[in-house]
């Protein structure tokens, strides 16, 4: 059993590894110190009852101290998360220290009170947009450009030399014997073979559309040859003309019949005008004078 008054009585007066002292105050660093003070009802050292609250990634909870578990340090601690609701938080701690002393429960809702503001300012500061500083590396930064400038050079050599051995290959320096780097001369059969598609793909549509070209010039040429090759009879074309006259004499013939029923008194004359394949008949209609009446 550990007696807190001798406990208190070294640290007090001699050393102890938590305590800062100041002009005007004493401070405890331990993380366990309820007020942050070192005092006799503050250490968390000197006393064997004792409660605290701690935040741990945005989340309260509060450490409650026995004398029970002072022979076991691992679990001379107990902990309870308490809720985020601040009148629940309060209504909990009220429920686990029920007989702790007053002040160390006071203290406990005071320290509550304290860390829930400090998490709504974290919250709040989080939400708007802020600055952030971020260093700069002046030494990697001139290594990384030293580094592009020296790539860029042995690019482009590597360049002039692979157009340089390609424009000998083509006029046949070397012979059929000859050993390049692979990816070079892949890279050209590959560029090579592009222009050749390309090449075939223009030709493809050039002959395309000389053969639509093609076909509607014929196309026109056939029309034309249509409209002026027209082959017409002489006899048929007669033939329909005397036939039109002698419908036409036929329906005049039978107009003047049926006036003639109607109109009394009208003499008909006729002439017959004979042709080598038809007859046509014309009709003169002449008016006559009325005879004079004689009165009975």
């Amino acid at each position: 059993m550990q007696n807190d008054d001798v406990i208190w009585g070294i640290i007090n007066k001699s050393f102890c590894s938590f305590k800062v002292n100041t002009k005007t105050h004493k401070f405890c660093r331990n993380e366990f110190n309820l007020t942050g003070l070192c005092s006799r009802v503050s250490c968390p050292l000197a006393n064997s009852q004792y409660a605290t609250i701690r935040e741990e990634n945005g989340v309260c909870f509060l450490y409650m101290k026995t004398i029970e578990r002072a022979a076991f340090p691992s679990k001379l601690w107990e902990k309870v998360q308490l809720s985020r609701n601040f009148e629940k938080a309060v209504a909990q701690i009220n429920e686990n220290l029920v007989f702790w002393p007053n002040y160390i429960r006071q203290k406990c809702k005071q320290r509550l009170v304290k860390i829930t503001q400090y998490l709504i300012r974290m919250r709040k500061l989080r939400l708007k947009n802020t600055k952030k500083l971020v260093p700069l590396q002046r030494k990697i930064e001139r290594r990384e450009r030293r580094r592009e400038q020296k790539a860029l050079i042995a690019a482009r050599i590597d360049n002039a030399i692979e157009e340089q051995l390609l424009d000998r290959l083509k006029q046949g320096v070397y012979g059929d014997i000859y050993n390049f780097p692979k990816l070079a001369f892949d890279k050209a059969l590959h560029d090579e073979e592009e222009d050749t598609d390309d090449e075939e793909i223009e030709d493809e549509k050039e002959e395309d559309i000389d053969a639509e070209v093609e076909e509607e010039l014929e196309k026109d040429l056939e029309e034309e040859e249509e409209l002026e090759r027209v082959f017409v009879a002489a006899d048929d074309f007669a033939e329909s003309d005397v036939s039109d006259m002698e419908d036409m004499a036929e329906e005049d013939i039978e107009e003047s019949d049926e006036e003639e029923v109607d109109k009394p008194g009208t003499s008909r004359i006729l002439n017959k005008a004979t042709r080598s394949r038809g007859t046509v008949e014309i009709e003169y209609e002449m008016e006559t004078e009325p005879e004079p009446r004689v009165k009975a």
